[in-house]
């Protein structure tokens, strides 16, 4: 059955691992993973920078360091005209207990898992020189149906 502190016993229970919730896809989002060559995630977001000015590059748990070094390597590329807006979150992640035996009851857990948002953009500079930024909670901010599904 269940140990102390919230464990599982791998005899009894298979862990599954369900897929996290994401953030509405739009036409420039990026999702960073391990398993994707770095210099493919690379020049996807090169493109997408280059065709609309803007990428946003989302990160979650391992992926993170991932995702933050693709944006630093977006803003070197860029030569000073490149612009990064971070947000950090924590997302809930459930996973699913399976019994091996009949007897067994299923389960589910709930954890917590670091999340980044990193909004990569060419910032427009307007008459007398100084960058427009637009700010960074209006084009990250997951919607509550995202969150729920």
């Amino acid at each position: 059955m269940q140990a102390a502190g919230g464990e599982f016993d791998e005899e009894e229970y298979t862990l599954r691992k369900r897929l996290p919730p994401r953030l509405p896809l739009r036409p420039n989002d990026v999702y960073v993973s391990e398993k994707t060559h770095f210099k493919a995630q690379e020049s996807r977001c090169q493109k997408l920078l280059d065709a609309g000015n803007e990428v946003i590059i989302h990160g979650l748990g391992k992926a993170v360091n991932r995702a933050i070094n693709l944006a630093l390597q977006l803003q070197t590329k860029g030569a000073g005209t490149v612009q990064l807006a971070v947000q950090t979150s924590s997302v809930e992640l459930t996973d699913d207990l399976i019994p091996e035996t009949d007897e067994g009851e299923g389960r589910t857990t709930t954890r917590n898992n670091s999340a980044v948002h990193i909004r990569v953009f060419r910032a427009n500079v307007g008459e007398e020189g100084q960058k427009n930024i637009e700010p960074m909670e209006q084009t990250c901010k997951p919607t509550t149906a995202a969150l729920k599904s």
